[in-house]
C-alpha cells in the first residue's frame, strides 16, 4: 500500500484528499492514515491539511522497493522489484533468483554489497546509501551469441537515465563505462547462463556512483560520482527509474532486430574514444589505432593505417593513449 500511496502523491499536483486514496485503493481511512505514518517515520515529509489531504514535501534518499516501485515508469522493466539491504552482489542475487524461476524484467537492488564485482574478475567498491548497486534479470529469445550487445545497450540506458535526472551529459568509453568529465561514474557487468542455442537468463548489472563525496588515493584520478559533478545530492531512485524507463525502450527496439542497427547514431554521439587514439590490449599482441564508431554487433571500429579493424570487447580492451579515456 505505502508503493500505491507514494505514487499516487507523485502523481497529484497539489494535495491528495484522504478519501480519493481510499477510493483508489479502496482500503479505510484508517489503514491510510497508517501508512502515512509509516511513510514519516521512514524520513518522508508529507503534509496533512485538514480538508485539503495529504502533499509530498520531500522524500528520503531511499532504494528500497516502495520508493522505486512508486517512481517506475515501466511496461515490464523493475516488475518486481526486490530490495536488499545487504547482499552478496546483486549479480548473484538476481542469478539465484532466476534459477527459482523469477520473471523478466526482475530487478534487484541493495544498499551495500559485500562482494561486488567488476569486469574481469575485478572487486568493485559498495558504500552503503551513496550508490545504486543493481541487476535486472532478462529471459530473452535471441540465440547467446548476442546477449554480449545487452551491455552496450544498458550503457546507454544509464548515460539517458543520468542525462534525464541531473542534466550532465554522460559520455560512454567503449564498451560500457559512463564517464563524467573524463572519470569513471558507472561500470556495468553483464553475465549469460545459456545453452549452445538457448539462453536460460541474461542478469545485467550497473553499479553508479551517485552520492559519493570522496574515494580512495588511488582511484581519485579516475573516478566520479554524480554528487562531485553536480555538486549537490541527487535521488538515487530518481536515477534507478530514469535508467530503467530508458533501457525498456531500448531493449524492446532491440529484440526486433537482435542487433544494434538501431543504435548505431545514438551510440556513436556519446562515445568519448571516437576519433582518438587508442591502445588495443589484445594477448596476442597489443595495437594502435583512431577509434571510431561501432558496427551493428557493438563492435568497436578502429582504424589503422592499413585497414579498418573490428574490435570485440570480450576478447580485448581498449585504452587511450593519452589518458583513461
Amino acid at each position: 500500500m505505502k508503493t500505491k500511496i507514494l505514487k499516487l502523491l507523485r502523481e497529484k499536483e497539489g494535495y491528495l484528499s484522504g478519501q480519493e486514496i481510499c477510493g483508489q485503493l479502496a482500503v479505510s481511512r484508517t489503514a491510510v492514515w497508517k501508512a502515512i505514518g509509516q511513510l514519516k517515520e521512514e524520513g518522508y515529509v508529507i503534509e496533512a491539511v485538514q480538508n485539503k489531504g495529504y502533499y509530498l514535501v520531500s522524500a528520503p534518499d531511499l532504494v528500497t522497493k516502495e520508493e522505486i516501485s512508486s517512481r517506475l515508469k515501466t511496461a515490464w522493466a523493475g516488475h518486481p522489484t526486490v530490495f536488499l539491504p545487504k547482499t552478496d552482489s546483486t549479480n548473484n542475487e538476481a542469478k539465484r533468483l532466476a534459477e527459482a524461476g523469477a520473471s523478466h524484467g526482475t530487478l534487484v537492488v541493495a544498499e551495500f554489497q559485500e562482494a561486488g564485482k567488476g569486469r574481469r574478475g575485478r572487486s568493485w567498491t559498495s558504500q552503503s546509501g551513496t550508490g545504486i548497486w543493481m541487476t535486472i534479470l532478462l529471459k530473452p529469445k535471441f540465440p547467446p551469441s548476442q546477449a554480449s550487445m545487452l551491455t552496450l545497450v544498458a550503457a546507454m540506458a544509464v548515460a539517458d537515465g543520468i542525462e534525464a535526472v541531473t542534466g550532465l551529459a554522460a559520455g560512454i568509453k567503449w564498451p560500457n563505462d559512463i564517464v563524467l568529465a573524463g572519470k569513471k561514474v558507472c561500470g556495468i557487468l553483464t553475465e549469460m547462463s545459456a545453452e549452445p542455442d538457448y539462453i536460460n537468463h541474461v542478469v545485467v548489472g550497473i553499479g553508479i556512483n551517485v552520492n559519493i563525496r570522496e574515494f580512495p588515493e588511488e582511484l581519485r584520478e579516475r573516478a566520479t560520482s554524480l554528487i562531485l559533478e553536480q555538486g549537490k545530492p541527487v535521488s538515487r531512485a530518481a536515477v534507478i527509474a530514469a535508467v530503467w524507463k530508458a533501457f525498456e525502450k531500448y531493449y524492446d527496439s532491440f529484440i526486433k532486430t537482435a542487433d544494434l542497427s538501431f543504435l548505431r547514431e545514438e551510440y556513436g554521439a556519446r562515445l568519448l574514444n571516437k576519433g582518438e587514439v587508442v591502445c588495443v590490449l589484445d594477448p596476442k599482441g597489443s595495437w594502435e589505432g583512431i577509434a571510431g564508431g561501432i558496427d551493428e554487433n557493438g563492435r568497436l571500429l578502429v582504424e589503422t593505417e592499413k585497414q579498418v579493424r573490428t574490435v570485440d570487447s570480450g576478447e580485448v580492451s581498449v585504452r587511450g593513449v593519452y589518458g583513461y579515456v
